[in-house]
């Protein structure tokens, strides 16, 4: 079964050429997305955002909620993209490592951020996903570090 997690919490990542900022803030493309990831959603889903300035600890609710948690990560980015570079199977919960990419409004640089998302899974359906700033405080809420 835990593989089976792992599978659904992949296959609702956006791919890493998806533009994040793009998505989320356009209407059609979250429409799109919100199509997706409501089915796959608890009814009772919650969103933790730990480590963003102004919203650490905050409980965003449903599928709305999750938009809002990243309309309000990505207002400074013009660009924002994210890759995969680990999913770790814990049974009901999924660690998923990621690299970040993005470029903030008026600079012409690219930077490049590594975070951390702990998804947790009851009857095949998403229950609660943490976001987290780094991957050390991710691994450290489930446990695998110190």
């Amino acid at each position: 079964m835990s593989q089976e997690n792992v599978d659904i919490v992949l296959s609702l990542q956006p791919a890493s050429r998806i533009d994040m900022a793009q998505m989320f803030r356009d209407g059609f493309s979250w429409a799109a997305m919100s199509a997706i990831l409501t089915p796959a959603l608890a009814p009772d889903f919650t969103c933790v955002t730990h480590g963003v300035a102004g919203h650490d600890g905050e409980v965003w609710q449903g599928v709305e909620g999750l938009r809002a948690a990243w309309l309000e990560w990505l207002a400074p980015w013009e660009t924002y993209r994210t890759e995969i570079e680990e999913a770790i199977d814990l049974g009901d919960s999924v660690v998923v490592l990621v690299r970040d990419f993005g470029r903030q409004r008026g600079d012409t640089s690219e930077v490049a951020l590594t975070s951390a998302a702990v998804w947790t899974i009851r009857d095949q359906r998403i229950i609660r996903v943490e976001f987290f700033l780094t991957r050390e405080e991710a691994l450290k809420a489930v446990g695998l570090a110190e």
